[in-house]
């Protein structure tokens, strides 16, 4: 069965995020835009972080660790979707389909757990200040990004060694820009349910388990918060948080609605729209979220900038 699969689709041809002819220059050019902004935003603040000796701190640390998954996340998509409003007919082999499905599981995967990983970085700095320093220790800040990608390496291999389980001897062409899971279980012509049912399973504990998380520290740190008595105080901490919260409302926004509905090629068209969200347009957001938010970062930047 394996020998027929790749004997039946050793190829497929990528549809793109548009098909009108006269869209296509636009979009080449704003998401070539965006993906300049992403590139030059995340590797210039982890060149910043690493540069600046006052951010050595498990905080920076963990958004140094962002901006680099969010470059690579980006980079498995962005530079093939690019391609896609060059060419009239955009191909990509069997193998390198895979291997973009395995790659964009991984990082996406390791970017939702990180993000939970920053939530109870802040939780422990605003409700445990004083063991702060022993709490979060390097050793300990190491470990959690290695699960983040661990947890994202098994998640992306559970998914791919499915998909390359199935069959493809429908339509070779695939009603996205990029090989993800859902457009390529509508070409499928063997049964789909084990991979609707990880699907499920996977995408749902990956959301339910960091959700959770992500509530149980916010309700801490919003206890804590409030039991400060003077309101600088109170908006400094809660300063601390803001860009957070913000990055994790639009990832988390995205990706629920994108996965947790039926696989429909009727619904695959609006879909396009939630995904470039997540591929593109989040790891351009998060170096200027969490920036142009922050006072530490733009008085790294200056120091940096004058020197030079």
């Amino acid at each position: 069965m394996a020998a027929e699969n790749h004997s039946t689709a050793t190829k497929f041809v990528l549809v793109g995020l548009t098909q009108q002819p006269e869209l296509q220059l636009p979009f080449f050019l704003l998401f070539l835009g965006i993906y300049a902004v992403t590139v030059v935003g995340n590797l210039g603040m982890i060149t910043l972080i690493g540069l600046s000796s006052h951010l050595h701190t498990p905080m920076y640390y963990f958004l140094s660790s962002l901006s680099f998954i969010d470059f690579c996340s980006s980079s498995v998509i962005t530079p093939k979707m690019l391609v896609t409003f060059l060419r009239e007919k955009n191909v990509i082999l069997y193998s390198g389909c895979m291997a973009q499905l395995f790659f964009f599981a991984v990082f996406v995967v390791a970017e939702g757990y990180l993000l939970t990983v920053m939530a109870y970085d802040r939780y422990v700095a605003i409700c445990n200040p004083l063991l702060y320093n022993v709490i979060m220790s390097s050793r300990v800040c190491s470990l959690l990004v290695l699960v983040s990608l661990v947890l994202g390496f098994l998640s992306a291999s559970a998914h791919t060694s499915a998909m390359m389980k199935l069959s493809f001897c429908k339509s070779r062409v695939i009603n996205h820009y990029f090989c993800d899971v859902l457009p390529l279980l509508n070409l499928s012509c063997s049964s789909t349910h084990l991979n609707e049912l990880l699907l499920f399973v996977i995408a749902g504990c990956n959301t339910l388990v960091p959700t959770l998380a992500l509530f149980i520290s916010y309700a801490f740190i919003f206890y804590s918060i409030l039991g400060i008595r003077s309101s600088e105080g109170r908006s400094k901490a809660f300063g601390t948080c803001s860009s957070h919260l913000v990055a994790v409302g639009i990832f988390f926004g995205s990706i629920t609605f994108m996965y947790f509905k039926p696989p429909s090629s009727d619904s695959l068209d609006q879909e396009k729209v939630s995904s470039v969200f997540y591929t593109t347009v989040i790891p351009m957001l998060n170096p200027l979220i969490y920036s142009l938010r922050n006072k530490d970062v733009k008085r790294a930047l200056r120091k940096v900038l004058v020197k030079k």
